[in-house]
């Protein structure tokens, strides 16, 4: 079995995040993207501390497709440094893992 991993991704806006996310299932560099929109993010950028409206974007995808993903979410993205993140997923309903092998 493949090993699998979620990507969360935060972008400026849930327009955004629909069109990140339809790109990456269209590219077959993941399975399937969920988006939460007006999540609050609060960080520190180039010395202030921000505080804006996001949307999250949780990609399920396969290790091996990581990194293609995220370079393709870098050219698609608005932000100079977009926050992309990988979260081994270590287990679940055999079912699902198994849906998300055949999806690629």
């Amino acid at each position: 079995m493949k090993n699998f991993v979620l990507a969360y991704i935060t972008a400026k806006d849930k327009s955004q995040a629909l069109s990140i996310g339809r790109a990456l299932v269209e590219e077959r560099l993941a399975a399937c993207v969920n988006v939460i929109d007006n999540m609050t993010s609060i960080y520190r950028w180039e010395g202030e501390i921000n505080e804006d409206h996001e949307a999250i974007l949780i990609a399920k995808t396969s290790s091996d497709k990581f990194e293609a993903l995220t370079e393709r979410v870098k050219q698609l993205h608005t932000y100079t440094c977009p926050c992309v993140v990988s979260i081994p997923i270590t287990g679940g309903n055999k079912e699902y893992l198994d849906w998300l092998s055949k999806s690629f």
